[in-house]
């Protein structure tokens, strides 16, 4: 039997979790299904004391179902983003599905970022907010064309976000996306949109970069295990797996109240611009 098949045959003996637990008890009495889960890079003391962090920053999560916690906080470890911190990685976020409390995983753009840069034929990646007093005009098509040039002062209400790659064999791509656009697609993938404590309401225009950078590089030259970590953004998971990228997401999620979705603040620049030259 793989340790896979161990893990979940471990899972499925549903190993005692109680209320009455705190963090680090919790994770003791699951310590053997962590152990094998988590990647060489992080020992389960460091595991314990990211988990810790994050109750501190949102103390909600303390109330989640236990496993979703630990899943979420496993994403965050398999994929090497510090959760709940002024950072930007990862957030895990409190929901309440079908009347209980359960953690939410979501990736972040500053972590967003650094996963694309792992991918070594990645040059550069880039995301931009533009307002109504820029100027800016792109075209598609055989010979695609994109140009922005923001107001010095003043520049009114954001219009559009772009995102695009370049790799290192010259090869590119961009997207667009209107405002509306993309709050229609966060309302439809992200539940937490709705919160007023939620990354969407504090840290919007990151937020939407994430979006479009997600949209752009499903046509770039990134690796499968990239591909397979993205689908792990946004997610409710009640299973432990040496790759959480397998585990079902949970359905059916509706926004918890807005004061049990607090996340920390990340304040970056709105022309910040990532190069990997």
């Amino acid at each position: 039997m793989g340790v896979k098949e161990q893990l979940v045959e471990k899972n499925n003996q549903k190993t005692k979790l109680t209320k009455g637990m705190n963090i680090a008890d919790m994770i003791n009495a699951m310590k053997p299904e962590i152990e094998k889960a988590l990647p060489k890079v992080i020992t389960p003391e460091r595991f314990t004391r990211m988990a810790l962090s994050a109750v501190n920053t949102t103390p909600k999560l303390a109330e989640c179902s236990q496993i979703t916690f630990l899943s979420a906080l496993m994403n965050a470890a398999q994929l090497g983003l510090e959760p709940n911190t002024p950072l930007g990685q990862a957030y895990l976020i409190p929901f309440k599905n079908k009347g209980r409390l359960e953690c939410q995983f979501q990736i972040g753009y500053r972590g967003m970022i650094d996963m694309v840069y792992r991918n070594e034929d990645i040059q550069t990646v880039q995301a931009h907010c533009v307002y109504g007093n820029d100027e800016f005009e792109y075209e598609l098509g055989l010979n695609p064309k994109l140009v922005h040039k923001p107001a010095a002062r003043d520049r009114g209400e954001l219009l559009l976000v772009y995102a695009f790659w370049k790799s290192k064999n010259g090869g590119f791509g961009f997207e667009v996306m209107s405002k509306e656009d993309i709050d229609q697609h966060a309302r439809k993938y992200s539940q937490s949109f709705s919160s007023s404590y939620s990354p969407w309401k504090k840290n919007y225009e990151e937020m939407a970069k994430k979006t479009v950078i997600k949209k752009v590089l499903k046509y770039a030259p990134v690796k499968a295990d990239f591909a397979r970590a993205i689908t792990s953004d946004e997610s409710i998971k009640s299973e432990l797996s040496v790759d959480m990228s397998e585990v079902v997401n949970e359905q059916e999620v509706e926004t918890v109240d807005a004061e049990y979705s607090e996340v920390p603040s990340d304040e970056t620049s709105e022309n910040e611009s990532v190069s990997n030259e």
